[in-house]
């Protein structure tokens, strides 16, 4: 018989909270951490992006808490990134009832979380730069904190932040409760377990290594002015999709590219504003934005469920990377497809990767994808599907749509604009071209 959370120690009151939300039974990883997390032992689980970390974690946190007092919160966890530590954080509020759950992050003002720190939160969920940066303004002290969570902490390794991580750690109550969770558990991770932990109960689930045949695995050959085109119409075939590139200004080019071409795409990355990257997330995560366009760092933590698609439109560094991107699609037994772009003198770079990662699809010219069975079903666009970033219909500014068949389409506002400006406003700048 499969475990319930009644069985497994978790108060009714939080039970019937779960099951408000939906949530009736355990995952695997929720199961083999609850009963040693709610008994106060030291947790090393292993587990993969979308594997139910948060509750298996979540929940000790809440049962546990103690009142806390102003700037003083009783429990912490520690995540890499500010889009994972808002996810974090509005679950556990989900279920939480009295217990009182803050949430701080970089990128945003100081006043409401000072504010929020200031009434007293029991459970603080931080990322550490702004987290230190708050213990350095003495606006909060982690002196009372006894529980910890690490959450994906080889990302923390990857990402610099495990200096930051111990010198907070360092700061919170002699005996604690500390529970790690990442990916892998070797090489930095270790020395955390070995530094930070008492005994620790090591639960592990899931494979070593994600699985890459999930997905189906294309790698073609496009000539670096074919390329965005070549993103379009894979847009165009399979819907929902992440484009990688290396930089914060290339994908914003790239998202204004697809843009002027009838693809709606936004960019996201560390340069934009936290307001505005959450709405991006949240816009594409409801389908209003088919295309995100991101780079490695921004990306870590999304977790969207349904990506059609990862396009490679810069190659990866390494093949570490390679999986993290191509991890986006084909989760939860979903099928889904990425796609390189390998411009001719980025052949080798790409046979390496394949070798390392036991790839042997071959590297060819782009395939037609409407040719052959789609490995992916389009997500559902919304209730208007031609509705922008401001919610406005595309086409004539002001909202109104374009007439099937009109001159004015996504492909051709800059040629009509530019040849027949007598149609226009005298008053706007010839260079101005009606947003998408």
């Amino acid at each position: 018989m499969s475990p319930t959370f009644a069985r497994l120690g978790v108060p009714e009151s939080v039970c019937r909270a779960l099951a408000r939300s939906g949530i009736h039974k355990p995952f695997e990883i929720q199961a083999a951490v609850l009963a040693d997390a709610l008994a106060g032992r030291d947790i090393c689980g292993r587990a993969p992006t979308g594997s139910g970390k948060t509750l298996a974690f979540g929940i000790p946190l809440v049962v546990n808490a103690h009142r806390a007092k102003s700037r003083r919160p009783r429990a912490l966890v520690l995540s890499p990134t500010r889009e994972l530590a808002d996810q974090i954080a509005s679950e556990l509020r989900t279920f939480s009832g009295q217990v009182r759950v803050g949430v701080v992050y970089g990128g945003v003002g100081y006043g409401a979380q000072l504010k929020k720190l200031q009434r007293g939160v029991e459970i603080l969920v931080a990322c550490p730069g702004r987290l230190e940066d708050l213990i350095d303004r003495r606006a909060v002290s982690l002196h009372e904190v006894d529980q910890v969570v690490i959450d994906e902490a080889d990302r923390m390794a990857d990402m610099g932040f495990l200096p930051a991580v111990r010198r907070l750690l360092d700061q919170t109550a002699a005996r604690r409760q500390t529970l790690m969770f990442s990916a892998t558990l070797d090489r930095d991770v270790a020395k955390l377990t070995r530094d930070y932990q008492h005994h620790p109960v090591t639960h592990e689930v899931g494979e070593m290594k994600p699985d890459i045949a999930a997905a189906d695995h294309r790698f073609w050959t496009v000539d670096k002015n074919r390329r965005i085109a070549t993103c379009v119409d894979l847009i165009s075939a399979t819907g929902s999709t992440i484009v990688f590139c290396r930089t914060r200004h290339g994908s914003d080019r790239l998202a204004r590219q697809l843009a002027k071409r009838g693809v709606r795409a936004a960019a996201l990355h560390g340069g934009h504003t936290q307001s505005r990257r959450t709405r991006t997330l949240k816009e594409f995560t409801t389908g209003r934005v088919e295309a995100l366009v991101a780079t490695d760092v921004a990306a870590r933590g999304i977790h969207v469920e349904g990506v059609a698609s990862v396009i490679h439109f810069d190659p990866p560094e390494d093949q570490k990377a390679y999986l993290h991107r191509s991890g986006r699609t084909a989760r939860a037994g979903r099928s889904g497809l990425v796609v390189s772009l390998i411009q001719p003198d980025q052949v080798g770079g790409a046979k390496r990767i394949q070798r390392q990662l036991g790839l042997k699809q071959p590297i060819t010219s782009p395939d037609r994808l409407d040719a052959d069975p789609s490995p992916v079903k389009r997500r559902p666009r919304p209730d208007n599907p031609t509705a922008g970033r401001n919610g406005r219909a595309q086409g004539r500014p002001g909202g109104h749509r374009s007439k099937p068949g009109s001159a004015r389409t996504a492909g051709n506002r800059r040629r009509v604009y530019q040849t027949n400006p007598k149609r226009h406003n005298r008053s706007r700048p010839r260079s101005r071209v009606p947003s998408r």
